[in-house]
């Protein structure tokens, strides 16, 4: 594969690039976005270059083609003119001359024959070159078209870039800090806040009844016995 071959194929490429998908699948679309202008640019710099080659070069053919085609106009002619002179001597009997000039004749048409046959083999190359100039030259004009795209809304893809990372981050951040998630770090910290406050109330609780108890113990007996007297001293009276 020649040279200008790779970068036809490279220029068909890029100029028909999905710019959008290409960005859908980038982890970092800025860098993506600066990479694609560098690679349109130095791709359209070597197809300009490429094509004024290939026009200088297909000129430089063509001039050679209508050279070779005039070369054998002309050693037809030098033919023709062999020709009737040989005859011409013939007709007078001079034999001898007549032949010199037939065979002059004969060198001519080889040269005719030579530079048809150039010409011939030189006109397919010259039409595919020309044919690969429009191809370039067509794959510029998008590439231009899309380089001029991709520089105008550069900013605003990097932009919407940058905001949609910003968001996520954001997202982010709350869903770490998400106190209603029992797994977050809140959440664990106020389920052992919960846990402590349970125990205090369950420690108070506690110390309460054993409070009442040491309180009931305190409680006056000294005047059981006379009641217990009192009490059998209705019944011996009844």
């Amino acid at each position: 594969m020649t040279q200008k071959q790779t970068l036809l194929g490279r220029v068909a490429q890029l100029a028909k690039a999905n710019i959008n998908s290409l960005l859908d699948r980038a982890e970092d679309p800025e860098k993506m976005l600066d990479q694609l202008v560098r690679d349109y640019t130095n791709s359209i710099a070597e197809a300009e270059e490429a094509v004024a080659q290939t026009i200088a070069n297909t000129r430089l053919a063509e001039a050679d083609l209508e050279e070779d085609r005039k070369a054998a106009t002309e050693w037809g002619s030098k033919a023709a003119a062999a020709s009737r002179k040989a005859e011409e001597l013939r007709g007078g009997g001079d034999a001898a001359g007549a032949d010199k000039f037939d065979n002059l004749a004969r060198v001519a048409l080889q040269r005719q024959i030579q530079f048809e046959g150039e010409a011939r083999d030189a006109e397919p190359r010259i039409a595919a070159q020309n044919a690969t100039v429009e191809q370039l030259k067509g794959g510029l004009t998008q590439m231009r078209t899309k380089l001029e795209d991709l520089k105008s809304r550069r900013d605003q893809l990097i932009a919407r870039a940058r905001s949609a990372e910003a968001q996520e981050k954001v997202q982010g951040a709350i869903r770490s800090i998400d106190v209603m998630d029992p797994t977050s770090e809140l959440g664990r910290f106020e389920d052992k806040i919960k846990h402590q406050e349970a125990m205090v109330k369950g420690r108070a609780e506690a110390q309460a009844t054993t409070i009442e108890d040491q309180f009931a113990e305190l409680e006056d007996h000294s005047h059981d016995a006379e009641i217990e007297a009192r009490l059998q001293q209705l019944k011996d009276g009844a």
